[in-house]
């Protein structure tokens, strides 16, 4: 069983018959269809030669089929992570270089080691650092960034940067050089893609046919434009009029090799290498727990980074870049039909021999046309409403969308999601360093409480019962103690504090010399401490102190046991009426 969990395969495989293998290969065909343009475009908007976009989309499919979990994730390139990788070697080599080649190839490389050693120690649970506001705002911002980066070839101009600004005044300064016949060629093909994409399925389902076949081949539409492109700039010869085409590709399939050794290299690589995987790994899985959802299936987070490793460590031993799972692809992999991760290896196949056989044709490709299909394809990314409703929602987790949208789009985009991380984490700590607090009193006639700025309910002037509504560590140790003492402070008559911890997940040592401290003050000031509701995991830890032992007061069950004792206690003592309270709606 334990070798099962690193080699998934080993559970899909023993039931594989025809029928299966039917469905997988013919998803494969339809997704070799669509992955072998996007694989040339994603590969020359990292700054790469054609066919690396090709080699990374061979041995890493059949590695992610036999350590990945997902039966129809799409592994190859994808558009962020090859702006991530342009970005990760920008200023260490000149793109299409041999050694920018080296350095792209040392990112799969690295990406696919540290992805690797997290699914070794199960570190899938760092990926939540990324709060989804910033992973959306990020996604957006590159999308626009990758957009506009096109806009070059669009254009026939020569225009680089790595953000909005250096791109803008880099077209703006090339304005008096647009190629007209080549912003022909873009725009009549990103008029057509985007026709395809929003008409084409309709229209196909007007004249007979099924949602899944007219769904395939609009998505499919890219294929079509890459053909009748081809064809036009052969026939007419405008290469030679200055069309710019993807030139010449080697053909054949990749030869296995080593990485650079350079610790210079891997040192300045590092943090783009880290960035790489993560951002990957979690537009991965978050795809792929979405398809899998629909079939009720599963996927382990921690042996998918396994697998999107395996992935990565086969595309640089290849002469490929870093890739990840594809949102596009893989939804069309789903709705084709694929039930294995073999329809991968499949597709894996289908690209080998497309880079063996179709390369010449490949020469003739116009730049504009890859320019076209990354901006349609890019567009599903962008995502500028999510700003108002996240806005709407929370403020501070604006703050932090926001300023990894601006960063990304005027900076870079490792400044923009490293700022979104450090503010997401940052605020997080502020919102915690502060947790949700509140004094509960007993519903009437039940065994409920609430808050009593909230409902009527019944209090006790000798019994407060505060209700904390956060785990307790270093962060808001203090805060607690501020809470409980000004509570004292405002009830002179009181004789017990209660902590209602139904929501403490957990106590750390801070946290415990604060419970310590609450627990002698109140003690010095004749208030007794009381604890209710606390879980299991929290009164074990708790049990190996001597804290129990010291607390002036006791453990209750729950928060109506401790009501029902202690008032019962203050009763007995001397004669006083429940007051009910009844503030606020």
């Amino acid at each position: 069983m334990k070798v099962a969990r690193y080699l998934p395969f080993l559970q899909w495989l023993p039931e594989y018959n025809r029928s299966v293998c039917v469905s997988d290969a013919l998803a494969a065909v339809i997704v070799t269809i669509m992955l072998i343009p996007q694989s040339l475009a994603y590969a020359l908007l990292a700054g790469l030669p054609p066919q690396v976009g090709l080699y990374a989309s061979i041995l890493p499919l059949i590695l992610y089929a036999l350590f990945g979990t997902s039966r129809t994730l799409s592994v190859g390139p994808v558009a962020v992570i090859a702006l991530m990788t342009a970005a990760a070697l920008d200023g260490i080599a000149v793109p299409g270089s041999p050694e920018y080649l080296v350095g792209a190839i040392l990112l799969a490389v690295m990406s696919g080691l540290i992805l690797v050693v997290m699914g070794l120690l199960r570190l899938g649970f760092l990926a939540n650092f990324l709060s989804h506001p910033v992973i959306s705002g990020f996604i957006t911002a590159s999308g626009i960034v990758i957009a506009a980066s096109q806009l070059k070839h669009i254009l026939g101009v020569d225009a680089d940067g790595h953000n909005l600004i250096e791109l803008g005044r880099g077209l703006f300064g090339q304005r008096h050089a647009i190629h007209w016949p080549t912003v022909l060629m873009g725009v009549g093909t990103l008029a057509f893609l985007m026709l395809c994409r929003k008409r084409l399925k309709p229209l196909l389902k007007r004249f007979g046919a099924g949602d899944r076949l007219a769904d395939i081949v609009s998505k499919s539409a890219p294929i079509l434009a890459v053909m009748v492109t081809t064809l036009v700039t052969w026939g007419l010869g405008l290469a030679q009029q200055g069309v710019k085409v993807v030139g010449h590709v080697p053909a054949g399939l990749p030869d296995l090799s080593l990485p650079s050794m350079d610790p210079g290299l891997w040192r300045e690589l590092f943090v783009g290498a880290l960035l790489i995987s993560i951002v990957g790994f979690v537009e991965s899985v978050s795809v792929g727990q979405t398809l899998a959802a629909k079939r009720r299936q599963h996927i382990d987070p921690d042996q998918e980074l396994i697998g999107l490793g395996m992935a990565n460590l086969g595309a640089g031993a290849s002469g490929g870049m870093p890739v990840t799972g594809g949102f596009s692809r893989s939804v069309v992999n789903f709705d084709a039909g694929a039930e294995t991760p073999a329809a991968g290896a499949f597709t894996a196949v289908g690209i080998a021999l497309a880079t063996v056989t179709l390369t010449p044709a490949i020469a003739f490709l116009p730049k504009a046309t890859l320019a076209a299909a990354i901006i349609v394809a890019v567009s599903t990314l962008i995502d500028l409403k999510a700003l108002v409703r996240t806005w709407r929602y929370s403020a501070v987790d604006f703050v932090a969308m926001l300023a990894t949208i601006v960063l990304t789009l005027t900076y870079s985009v490792e400044a923009g999601i490293l700022a979104g991380v450090g503010l997401s984490v940052g605020l997080f700590m502020y919102r915690t360093s502060r947790p949700h607090s509140a004094v509960v009193g007993r519903v009437p006639g039940t065994e409920h409480f609430r808050n009593v700025q909230r409902h009527q309910v019944e209090t006790h002037p000798r019994v407060a019962m505060l209700r904390v509504d956060e785990s307790l560590y270093f962060a808001n140790a203090r805060f607690l103690e501020e809470c409980v003492m000004d509570l004292v402070s405002r009830q002179p008559a009181l004789q017990d504090v209660v902590l209602v911890c139904a929501a403490v997940n957990l106590i750390d040592a801070s946290a415990l010399e604060s419970l310590e401290a609450i627990n002698e003050r109140l003690r010095d000031s004749g208030v007794r401490l009381h604890l209710t509701e606390v879980k299991g995991p929290v009164m074990d830890r708790l049990g190996k102190t001597d804290f129990l032992k010291d607390l002036s007061g006791r453990v209750f069950l729950s928060a109506y046991e401790a009501w029902e004792a202690l008032t019962h206690e203050t009763l007995v003592e001397a004669e006083s009426k429940s007051v009910p309270l009844a503030v606020g709606p």
